[in-house]
């Protein structure tokens, strides 16, 4: 760091000083004081300049730093200062800002006594610029490309509905024992929308906007050793959700659970079982909505079979059920002769698996769900390669022999591809 000067040199001599003469004695200045009056002296900032540009329009500049021009003393310009800096990291119109390198007396003929100029030193953005990322989840993916401050969004749902909206969360989380607890308040304002015009009816006439409020409470027991590719520990996850009672048009009870147990084995081998389920229960006479229920299908649950395409239909379109059940055996072992050891080939690992779950709704008897939910029960095997992305997320690439196919259901039967962060 630099050293601020006084803006007024003291003179070498005069009568308040004498001359210094040999036998002068100098009194040292504690650098408090001197401080204090350079904060404390009155400014002029006459001019602002900015080292590195060429082809930033003087509009955007002059609205960028009118503030600077309003300080009054030193300590308002550095703080002017340091906001700017602050101010273009967050709207992007310098990649690389820093602190002005100047803060020099104003020089001129225009010059004021306590005038200053104060110097930016920038890098402009290059003429074309742009990124891409992508946004994989359990049952949609998202691709978005940015270019100068041009932002396009495309998502593709894999069925003829779709649903987006606008969320709003509070939440509350705390342990008890060994378990952690979440409290959640969730309102969301939704749209269901077609995807084509060849949509079922049972669709179109749940499209439309709804409103969802909804009190939930998580809890979960979490004694593995990595959320993703575990080799050790279990998982236990109990949801349940109430909507209605604060507000909204759709009104339900819903309770679903996750389970998975991981055991270690010979020749750095896991073996792996998961079982998951659910159940929603409309509350008054209005029927639950096609955003709300339980889909099965897909590389991220019962392999085998397309994205969300076990049970109810309607000309096509999968609906969705109130009641699920679905599980997993899985054995992970190394790649065959350990190309990488130690390295890269860590990341990935060999996948056998046997899934089988089934859906249904609850418009039946209570006895009756037990018998939907045991009787035509999809399953699949196969083999694949898994490849863990951190610990985010991770890619599988199978071959599925899908089992248990009923009228209706989409098959995947041979490769499929699947990535998410949550796989059955």
């Amino acid at each position: 760091s630099g050293t601020i000067s006084s803006l007024e040199p003291l003179p070498s001599s005069g009568p308040d000083f004498g001359g210094l003469g040999e036998e002068a004695e100098f009194v040292e200045v504690e650098p408090e004081a001197k401080q204090e009056i350079l904060e404390n002296k009155d400014v002029v900032v006459q001019h602002v300049h900015f080292d590195g540009l060429g082809r930033t329009k003087d509009d955007i500049i002059i609205c960028e730093i009118g503030d600077v021009f309003k300080a009054k003393n030193l300590i308002e310009v550095s703080k002017e200062r340091k906001e700017k800096k602050k101010e273009k990291m967050v709207l992007r119109l310098y990649p690389r800002p820093v602190e002005p390198e100047f803060l020099k007396r104003c020089l001129g003929d225009d010059a004021l006594p306590n005038g200053l100029d104060v110097t930016f030193e920038v890098t402009e953005l290059r003429r074309l610029t742009g990124s891409y990322n992508t946004m994989v989840g359990n049952n949609e993916g998202s691709m978005v490309w940015t270019c100068l401050k041009l932002l396009i969004s495309l998502l593709q749902q894999l069925s003829e509905c779709v649903w987006s909206g606008k969320t709003s969360i509070s939440v509350l989380q705390f342990p008890i024992w060994k378990t952690s607890h979440t409290i959640k308040w969730e309102g969301v304002w939704r749209e269901l929308g077609c995807l084509s015009r060849t949509a079922s009816f049972a669709v179109r006439k749940e499209s439309g906007h709804s409103l969802k409020s909804s009190l939930s409470h998580a809890m979960v027991i979490d004694s593995r050793n990595s959320s993703i590719l575990p080799r050790r520990g279990a998982l236990l996850k109990v949801n349940q959700e109430l909507a209605g009672y604060t507000g909204g048009d759709v009104s339900f009870i819903k309770e679903d659970f996750e389970l998975q147990v991981n055991k270690p084995l010979i020749f750095d081998s896991v073996f792996s079982a998961s079982l998951w389920g659910g159940m929603l229960v409309p509350i008054g006479d209005k029927p639950s909505s096609i955003a709300d229920r339980f889909y099965l299908g897909g590389p991220t649950s019962v392999r085998g079979f397309s994205m969300h395409s076990i049970g109810p239909q309607s000309e096509g379109d999968y609906l969705g059920g109130e009641a699920y059940w679905a599980g997993g055996l899985h054995l992970y072992t190394p790649l065959p002769f350990r190309p990488g050891q130690g390295g890269f080939g860590e990341l990935f690992r060999t996948h056998f698996f046997l899934n089988a779950g089934n859906l249904c709704n609850l418009n039946y008897g209570p006895q009756a769900h037990i018998r939907k939910l045991a009787e035509c029960i999809r399953w699949s095997y196969g083999a694949g390669i898994v490849l863990r992305l951190g610990n985010i997320a991770r890619l599988e690439l199978n071959y599925c022999i899908p089992m248990g196919v009923q009228t209706g259901d989409r098959i995947c039967d041979g490769v499929q591809f699947g990535a998410g962060i949550r796989f059955l």
